[in-house]
């Protein structure tokens, strides 16, 4: 794991040696500084750091500013780095997760380091287990690739207005002309948007925006009208609950 770090001191100096701690510290990385208090906050908003070493005595803003001009919770873990002895208790008030006095020594730079990395590492292996446990996103068609006389033509999805199984074998209806696959019905009714498309029976998959008319037919099931004009039955199968009471 990577620990990202922001500088902030207004003494150019002090953010040298600190740029200069961390690059002896394998798995952290210096990814901007300021010399400021509102810069400091912009910094912190656009690059969402693990850790700021942050100065207290900053023109336009002190630390402390910094940290009420970040809001609750911290973005980050804040390290003070000071030559204030003196604002420690205040330090610790604001959850500060250490103060560091100037001159900082690397020998306590290092022990500050090797704390944010056992109390970082452990929530970040965390959130990585619980993102692994999350089932792969849907990726839904939006285009079907079919047969065009001796080509293939790459269809949007919003122009399918029924697809029909025959074995092995699908007729992908578009603009009222048949183009044939070879494919399952279950297949392909797993890669299209539900909210688009329905099954309304054994064989056949049907674009909810094709249909301009929904009848009663008997024993429960439907009749569905198409605005090509063809008819289907949508049988008590497949008919979701708020559909299977009669009209």
């Amino acid at each position: 794991m990577t620990l990202r770090a922001v500088v902030i001191d207004d003494e150019a100096p002090a953010r040298a040696k600190i740029r200069r701690y961390l690059a002896e510290h394998e798995g952290v990385i210096w990814v901007g500084e300021a010399s400021d208090g509102p810069s400091a906050v912009t910094l912190v908003r656009r690059e969402r750091p693990d850790v700021v070493f942050l100065d207290i005595s900053m023109p336009g803003m002190d630390g402390f500013a910094v940290l009420q001009a970040l809001g609750e919770p911290l973005p980050a873990e804040i390290v003070f780095v000071t030559a204030h002895d003196d604002l420690a208790i205040r330090a610790f008030e604001v959850h500060a997760f250490d103060y560091l006095l100037k001159p900082v020594g690397p020998d306590r730079f290092a022990r500050t380091v090797q704390r944010l990395r056992e109390k970082i590492a452990p929530s970040v292996a965390k959130l990585d287990a619980l993102l692994g446990d999350l089932p792969a996103p849907v990726h839904y068609l939006e285009r079907l690739l079919l047969p065009a006389g001796e080509s293939a033509e790459l269809v949007p999805v919003v122009r399918v207005d029924r697809i029909e199984s025959d074995r092995n074998y699908l007729d992908v209806y578009v603009d009222g002309t048949s183009r044939r696959l070879r494919g399952t019905l279950d297949a392909i009714q797993a890669r299209l948007h539900p909210s688009a498309f329905v099954r309304v029976n054994r064989s056949t998959i049907v674009r909810l925006d094709a249909i301009t008319e929904v009848q009663p037919w008997p024993d429960g099931e439907k009749r569905l009208i198409l605005h090509d004009g063809t008819r289907l039955t949508w049988t008590r199968r497949y008919l979701p609950p708020e559909l299977r009471n009669p009209f």
